[in-house]
């Protein structure tokens, strides 16, 4: 029975023959019928036959064509775009996923970036050499086709997610530049202004021996756009899922707009948020600024479920329940990021636990 042919639909004899070609170029086979080939014209309709067991997935090719086909936006909203930076790795398909999850409950489209690095054109060149401007250029095509290929293979991957339903339809385009990847992030968010920046990051253990480097940990530091990082051993896959929060707060008003923040981007969960105060101080004031705090919560965010707890700076431990971490960043100059980390770049290569970092 599954092999009998279906009429998935009736259309005109061209865009009878697009669907055609396409659910084809996918493997599917298809079969055309009421088509008087010497006179097509005359065709009051052209029926595209499958068989029965790939109608689920012909469905869903022929409902989403426009991603299938291109990747793409003709009219793409930046500002309502969620940037994600890739290597192609798994760690960052996860993220790429999620995203796509996450942009279909806000109605945004996805941006999929990917910096590359020509390591003939970094290389140090002394001043006696004679540099072959043809042989770099022969070089630079050969990186950017590289790039390009990886790209194709990384967007197969989610349109066959999409396929499958895995994830849900959401329109997407690529872009690719030559550069130093946490630069190029930083400058085309700062060009842009992305709804926010999903990326998906090593395992913490891998993360350690890679502290140098890791451009997730720099673009943390640096950016002034809110950035989700997803571990690679991370379970969570979709935003969903998430439950409980530990939120580090400054007992200022930056925690205010940083809680209406994730309350925005987690859209109607109900979190349960551990409020962490870092400090070796116990004073007055401190009790008076979390009374402050845990008021105003407790009026203008009522679906949150709060509770609070200070930590000195040499103990600082999570709930085993925690699903994700948030921390409102301050901008630091480049000398103080050399020398003084800040909390989310030391907690990014401690932890394997999604992580929130909001600008304040």
């Amino acid at each position: 029975m599954e092999d009998r042919l279906v009429t998935l639909a009736i259309h005109t004899l061209e865009y009878a023959k697009n669907v055609s070609a396409l659910l084809e170029a996918e493997g599917i086979k298809t079969e055309l019928n009421n088509i008087n080939l010497d006179h097509p014209v005359i065709a009051p309709g052209v029926r595209i036959r499958i068989k029965e067991s790939d109608l689920p997935l012909a469905l869903r090719i022929v409902e989403n064509r426009e991603i299938l086909q291109t990747s793409a936006v003709e009219q793409h909203d930046e500002s309502r775009t969620i940037l994600v930076p890739t290597d192609f790795s798994d760690h960052s398909l996860k993220a790429a996923l999620l995203a796509f999850r996450l942009a279909a409950r806000h109605q945004t489209d996805i941006t999929l970036l990917h910096a590359y690095i020509n390591p003939d054109r970094n290389a140090n060149i002394q001043l006696a050499d004679v540099y072959n401007y043809e042989a770099a250029t022969q070089s630079d095509a050969a990186v950017a086709e590289n790039a390009h290929q990886q790209m194709e293979s990384f967007i197969s991957s989610i349109k066959d997610a999409i396929k499958k339903g895995d994830i849900p339809p959401v329109k997407f385009r690529t872009v690719l530049f030559e550069g130093v990847p946490e630069d190029i992030i930083n400058k085309y968010a700062n060009q842009h202004h992305p709804f926010i920046i999903v990326m998906g990051t090593r395992e913490a253990i891998r993360k350690e021996r890679e502290l140098v480097g890791s451009v997730t940990a720099e673009l943390l530091d640096s950016c002034r756009h809110t950035v989700i990082s997803i571990p690679a051993q991370a379970p969570v896959n979709d935003f969903r899922n998430i439950s409980e929060s530990t939120f580090f707060c400054n007992l200022d008003q930056s925690d205010i707009l940083a809680l209406d923040t994730l309350r925005r981007i987690s859209d109607g969960n109900r979190l349960a948020i551990n409020l962490v105060y870092i400090s070796n101080r116990h004073g007055a004031d401190t009790q008076q600024a979390v009374k402050n705090l845990l008021e105003y919560c407790n009026t203008h965010f009522p679906d949150y479920n709060l509770n609070f707890k200070q930590l000195t700076p040499d103990n600082i431990t999570l709930p085993a329940t925690n699903t994700l971490i948030v921390v409102p960043n301050k901008r630091k100059n480049i000398i103080s990021r050399l020398f003084n980390p800040s909390l989310a770049h030391r907690l990014l290569f401690q932890n394997d636990i999604p992580m929130m970092v909001i600008p304040v």
